[in-house]
């Protein structure tokens, strides 16, 4: 398959629009939303006017017809000025509603998909738990049926967007059985907010995405209809291998623009910052580290459209992802370190963007995957 770099028009009109939306609306705001710890309700309801949180999903679920390239390259827009408005999308789309769209009956995509997909409801997706990040065969979390429902009894934590005020649903995975080997039968279950013995932790004190949501959960005799299994019991495993293999996609995007914000921020500040009487960008050192930096993001965007193309056409994609999500994680931290260090003192100020860039890039190589689960993944791959 040959990768054409360009975009269609209605792509490209994408791009601008939510690039203008990134620095009219959210570079002003985010800023102090960051500082206070707080989810910035005001922008997640424009984004979700604007139709972001449908980009992938049908027009008959409200959605608006895209697919997963259109969702990258949004992604990859906001994460230019900021990653905590970026990955609130990230994990509405790819771990909140596509689960319920992939897995879902008819019955359940109708219920949810179409709050899921204007923004109104945010979704959640609680499979990390304290004993079992990239080992997810640990599951501890449990769901008995008895007679027409689930029992769920767990905790599972790091979970995205699953305490806001507009959190509508988490879905969760929970051991329902055991196979004839002894290992856990893990399958995935609909768990509405608000249902009595869900409840939902405060807010975690993180090092970065600060203007996030991040809480852990527990599920104490939490009890929802049996018409809340999401896809087949016992199936839940394969289902959010899925939904994983996807999320890379979304998240090397989100990391791209991370590491694209990173070279827009330091090509600004080397033209107007002036020692020993001229710019600093007139420095070959600075120039040379300008030029590594957009080597990189260049790169890391033709992985991960790469790997949307192979998604949206049909073909095989798990190595790609696993390439673009390893590469692009990995190049964000880079170019953060570097933006900072062309920054000087300026860089360990919050008031800058690169700060917030730095503080945020290094989960990049953790969630979703981390570096270590992707290089054996790729290993896997390449049949060794």
């Amino acid at each position: 398959m040959s990768l054409d770099h360009r975009l269609a028009a209605e792509l490209e009109e994408l791009r601008r629009t939510v690039e203008a939306f990134a620095h009219d609306v959210v570079a002003p705001k985010i800023g102090d939303y960051y500082e206070r710890h707080e989810f910035p309700y005001e922008i997640v309801r424009q984004m979700g006017e604007m139709g972001l949180f449908g980009l992938p999903f049908p027009e008959e679920y409200g959605g608006m017809g895209g697919d997963y390239l259109a969702l990258g390259i949004a992604l990859e827009e906001l994460a230019r000025v900021d990653s905590s408005v970026a990955i609130t999308l990230e994990a509405g789309v790819s771990l909140g509603a596509m689960p319920v769209f992939h897995f879902g009956t008819e019955e359940q995509k109708r219920a949810w998909l179409p709050k899921l997909c204007s923004g109104e409801m945010l979704g959640a997706f609680g499979l990390t738990e304290p004993d079992g990040g990239s080992d997810a065969g640990a599951t501890r979390t449990t769901a008995v049926r008895e007679g027409d429902e689930w029992v769920i009894n767990g905790s599972k934590c790091f979970i995205t967007n699953s305490g806001t005020d507009i959190t509508g649903l988490v879905t969760v995975t929970a051991v329902t059985g055991r196979k004839a080997d002894g290992s856990p039968e893990i399958s995935s279950v609909i768990v509405p907010s608000g249902t009595p013995g869900f409840t939902v932790g405060a807010p975690y004190s993180k090092v970065g995405w600060s203007a996030s949501d991040t809480r852990e959960l527990s599920f104490s005799d939490v009890r929802v209809p049996a018409a809340n299994l999401l896809g087949e019991e016992g199936r839940g495993y394969a289902q959010f291998l899925r939904i994983l293999d996807e999320g890379r996609i979304a998240i090397a995007a989100l990391a791209t623009g991370l590491a694209q914000g990173c070279v827009d921020e330091s090509v600004a500040y080397a033209k107007q910052r002036r020692a020993f009487g001229r710019p600093i960008g007139a420095n070959q050192a600075i120039q040379f580290k300008l030029a590594d930096m957009e080597m990189r993001a260049h790169t890391s965007r033709l992985a991960w459209r790469d790997a949307a193309s192979r998604l949206v056409h049909g073909e095989p994609f798990k190595k790609e992802a696993a390439l673009a999500k390893l590469y692009s994680s990995e190049i964000a931290v880079d170019n953060a370190r570097e933006a900072t260090q062309i920054h000087g003192g300026y860089g360990f100020m919050n008031e800058y963007p690169v700060a917030r860039m730095w503080r945020d890039a290094k989960i990049l190589e953790i969630g979703e995957g981390t570096s270590e689960v992707q290089r054996m993944l790729i290993a896997r791959e390449l049949g060794v």
